[in-house]
């Protein structure tokens, strides 16, 4: 599935996402992408450092965009890593209106095994690709050093950006009317061959 952030592949599953949708001219989107990026980045940084973690957020060096095809191959700038290895995963997008940042922290499992969903010329390069990801990126589970409870990492969020922006988050479920527009988006596009199948 395409994402409106783009960007290179993710296997989504053993994760926790987070994404924040707000105004273009709400004060986390004010200045380039970069600069609300990296407001929003840190809760992210909070929420690790809730669980005992000492993350990283920094500029990386130039080109890092065009090596591999998945996305936690290799840092873009100010994504968030953990003993130089990428450990969360984020995106953002930009329209007239408002500013989507969405992204993924991976929990447990083998971080490589996205490569085994991708085209490689041979299996050669399936094994070095697999090698690389498992080398520059990581999960929670392996820097924590114990198996992570879903819960206790999606409070350590919530908190996190609670106190960060000093807000308070209130659970909703979706209006009718989104419920209808998530269906009807599910019929007519993404349950769609040509759709999923489109370069």
């Amino acid at each position: 599935m395409r994402r409106p952030t783009g960007g290179k592949a993710i296997l989504h599953g053993d994760e926790l996402t987070y994404s924040v949708s707000i105004p273009i001219d709400h004060p986390l989107a004010q200045g380039d992408v970069v600069s609300s990026y990296r407001r929003i980045s840190e809760a992210l940084l909070a929420a690790l450092q809730r669980l005992g973690l000492h993350p990283n957020s920094e500029a990386q060096a130039k080109g890092n965009h065009h090596l591999g095809a998945v996305c936690f191959e290799v840092p873009s700038h100010y994504e968030i890593t953990v003993g130089g290895r990428k450990l969360i995963g984020s995106a953002q997008v930009r329209r007239r209106q408002g500013v989507l940042q969405h992204g993924t922290l991976p929990l447990w499992g083998d971080i490589g095994r996205i490569c085994d969903a991708l085209h490689y010329p041979t299996e050669s390069d399936r094994a070095a690709a697999h090698h690389l990801v498992r080398q520059r990126a990581t999960t929670l589970e392996a820097v924590l050093g114990r198996p992570p409870h879903y819960a206790e990492v999606a409070d350590a969020f919530i908190a996190a950006f609670e106190q960060t922006f000093g807000i308070n988050l209130v659970p909703g479920l979706l209006t009718p009317d989104e419920e209808q527009h998530a269906q009807t988006l599910l019929a007519t596009t993404y349950a769609s061959e040509a759709w999923t199948q489109k370069r």
